[in-house]
């Protein structure tokens, strides 16, 4: 079956992106001009943004990843991270920036901000491609925000259910019996929400 056909809408296309992410880069580039800012993706969703996002910074700059797992009973959130991977360098002293694809609950990213907090690093800052700001259940501060969306399910350009629909170049919203009425054969089905 052919990922389009599981489509609803295309929210934000793929011109959109490359000048929001374009724009991001530029801004990012003259708030830490003089300094080499370490940009910390979070694994494995914003893998796609940060590549993207990395070549639009016209100043030094470096990059390392974390991976992150939540707890849920299936529908909704327990609110529990665990970091799966760790970053590869300190950060003390350093400019730090947390690339993330989507901020949906806060849960997440207040949990890695509250981690790196004790790592002393110069700064810290939150870049986020998508803000899903009525899910919100915990406050964090986004820097640098891409897109504030609604509350639809969302994939593409990175974002995935059940590990498909990643490589689409948009932002578009899954169709709902996609996700809620069949389990795919050959990956587990995860849970159609974010706590991030």
């Amino acid at each position: 079956m052919a990922l389009l056909d599981d489509i609803d809408e295309i929210l934000i296309p793929a011109d959109a992106l490359a000048a929001r992410v374009r724009e991001l880069g530029e801004k990012i580039s003259r708030d830490y001009e003089g300094k080499e800012p370490l940009l910390v993706a979070i694994l494995t969703g914003a893998v796609l943004f940060v590549s993207d996002l990395i070549r639009r910074i016209s100043i030094p700059c470096h990059l390392d990843f974390m991976a992150t797992s939540a707890y849920g009973d299936g529908t909704e959130s327990t609110g529990v991270v665990r970091i799966l991977k760790d970053l590869n360098q300190p950060i003390e002293g350093r400019h730090v920036i947390i690339v993330d694809d989507i901020i949906d609950t806060g849960l997440t990213m207040d949990y890695l901000l509250e981690t790196l907090k004790p790592r002393y690093p110069a700064s810290l800052r939150v870049c986020g491609l998508l803000d899903k700001v009525s899910r919100r259940r915990r406050h964090v501060p986004i820097d640098y925000r891409g897109f504030e969306i609604p509350d639809k399910f969302v994939v593409g350009y990175g974002l995935d259910f059940g590990e498909r629909y990643r490589n689409l170049p948009f932002i578009c919203v899954l169709k709902s019996e996609v996700y809620g009425a069949r389990p795919f054969a050959d990956t587990a089905q995860p849970a159609p929400f974010s706590v991030r």
